[in-house]
């Protein structure tokens, strides 16, 4: 089962360092303006939420969360890299799937079934 998540590039991508620097050097505004409005439920009432302290992301779906890390070294120096490898980790450690297609971000809460 494969959840579209409500995620908009086009309005986060003003947020980038060539347009808008935020000295973090791995894009943290960009992250949050991305991830902010992810907050929904699954059909079977699991929670999806993404949250940023610092340089970690955390995904959370229900009671499993895991956690991916901004690594400007390994997958940098693009912003947008870099967040999809994080939240590639975070999602894989909760034990879930992401996937990056045309444009848009889908969630698979159960890879296995």
């Amino acid at each position: 089962m494969k959840l579209k998540l409500p995620v908009d590039e086009a309005q986060a991508a003003p947020f980038l360092s060539e347009g808008r620097p935020d000295g973090s050097g791995v894009g943290i505004n960009y992250a949050d303006a991305l991830l902010k409005p992810v907050k929904l439920a699954l059909d079977d009432g699991r929670k999806v939420a993404f949250k940023r302290r610092g340089l970690k992301i955390t995904l959370t779906i229900g009671d499993r969360s895991g956690e991916g890390l901004l690594r400007r070294l390994q997958h940098g120096p693009d912003e947008r890299t870099m967040l999809r490898e994080a939240l590639r980790e975070a999602a894989r450690k909760a034990g879930a799937e992401i996937t990056f297609e045309g444009g848009a971000v889908y969630l698979d809460p159960d890879p296995t079934a």
